[in-house]
């Protein structure tokens, strides 16, 4: 097998790495495993035999997006690939789907709660139809996150209307489905055309409730994914493997369905990322 991809990363600009790291630490109360940087994510690549890692930025407030799609640019490579981000009350929101598509990316990241929105709120509608009108993969934050209360944001059941809505989306649910919010997703989202990738939840998950979930998915709708620095890479990969699934399945989530997603957004031959 060729190496895997890591459908789920974060690093930061060398010159904003140490501040952001240690902000994110105080709010969410979880160490990171490494140091935010992008030369540390690649030394972890090395290590655990991960060819490719998706990096996933967050715009807290419109004015962020020209400085994100910058350095996006700035670190895309064979192995890198940004996904940058939007705000999604940004009045200039549309538009800036369109630049992301014609710089070359694959795709958008979105945080319900690190951006302050309901994932079914109806004014963030006409964000993802363009998205998917670019054809375009938007990695949706899913489930709770540890730093916020507990305000369903982006439960299963949102998940479910947006898919309904706009069935050409080419959506990644995080965390397995939906972080801590584990029944629902078997409820709601097993069995849909939906993809999840594993990050954040292998750690939190008995073994058994893990495999359930990911053996009654369409195989090629589940993804790997670890979350660093918040996550060890080679720590996830290691609860990964520990389900002792088929190697034909396990083969897919590492890399054959990422590849496949991936390969499925057409970009101009002339840009950065070819």
């Amino acid at each position: 097998m060729k190496g895997i991809i890591d459908f789920h990363t974060h690093t930061f600009p060398d010159t904003l790495a140490e501040k952001a790291i240690e902000l994110l630490e105080k709010e969410g109360g979880v160490p990171a495993r490494l140091d935010g940087k992008v030369s540390s994510l690649l030394a972890s690549m090395d290590m655990c035999g991960i060819e490719k890692s998706v990096i996933c930025s967050i715009a807290t407030k419109p004015s962020q997006f020209n400085s994100i799609l910058k350095w996006s640019e700035s670190i895309a490579s064979e192995r890198l690939i940004p996904l940058p981000s939007i705000h999604p009350y940004d009045p200039e929101a549309i538009e800036r789907i369109e630049i992301i598509k014609q710089k070359g990316f694959k795709g958008i990241k979105l945080h319900p709660y690190y951006q302050d929105f309901n994932i079914n709120d109806k004014k963030v509608f006409p964000l993802y139809e363009k998205i998917s009108e670019e054809n375009l993969i938007l990695v949706l934050h899913t489930g709770f996150d540890f730093a916020f209360e507990r305000i369903r944001k982006a439960d299963p059941e949102k998940i479910i209307e947006i898919k309904k809505k706009i069935p050409s989306i080419k959506l990644v649910t995080t965390h397995l489905g939906a972080w801590e919010d584990w029944d629902e997703v078997r409820r709601l989202l097993v069995g849909e055309e939906i993809y999840m990738e594993i990050s954040y939840s292998l750690e939190f998950l008995d073994r058994d409730k893990a495999r359930d979930i990911i053996t009654n998915h369409p195989e090629r709708y589940i993804l790997f994914g670890t979350d660093s620095p918040w996550t060890d890479q080679k720590e996830t990969l290691e609860l990964f493997r520990a389900l002792g699934l088929p190697p034909s399945l396990e083969n897919k989530i590492l890399r054959e369905n990422a590849l496949s997603l991936l390969s499925s957004v057409d970009i101009d031959k002339n840009c950065f990322l070819l």
